[in-house]
């Protein structure tokens, strides 16, 4: 049987740039790393094939939140557009039940902004604004109990 200690809650998260807590979104896309596989055969074993690690990739990470009025995210994706990419550090972090301390912490290398979506405007319904920034990072890393002391 599982100890729920040890298991993640996944409503409990932010997410931090630059180590400052840039905005509380509703929603993060999953987390992943690819990688190619490569397969050959060998000339003295024609029966099985084998295989190689190939290209890494990371896939894009969409970031979902409420209609904020800080415009610090809008000005990031503004310099790429420009054709100025500042790329930053990032991390995912998730939290204890209580808020009160990281659990894992998933950090991002070199992050930029490529994608931007508005809420959808609809003057009959009544759900919560949500805009949504897709970013893209080169590395992953996870770090277990990053908050531990």
């Amino acid at each position: 049987m599982a100890d729920e200690r040890n298991l993640l809650r996944v409503y409990n998260f932010v997410f931090e740039l630059q180590g400052v807590r840039v905005a509380y979104f509703t929603e993060i896309s999953a987390l992943g790393v690819d990688i190619d596989v490569i397969e050959y055969r060998e000339g003295g074993d024609a029966a099985s094939v084998r295989t190689l690690p190939g290209l890494v990739r990371y896939p894009r990470i969409t970031l979902s939140w409420g209609v904020t009025t800080s415009g610090e995210m809008w000005q990031w994706l503004m310099t790429a557009v420009n054709g100025r990419v500042e790329k930053r550090n990032g991390a995912v972090i998730s939290l204890s039940p209580d808020g009160n301390r990281e659990v894992v912490r998933y950090n991002l290398t070199q992050v930029w902004p490529c994608t931007w979506n508005s809420a959808r405007f609809d003057a009959l319904g009544n759900e919560a604004a949500i805009e949504r920034v897709t970013l893209v990072a080169e590395t992953l890393e996870r770090v277990a109990n990053a908050g531990a002391a």
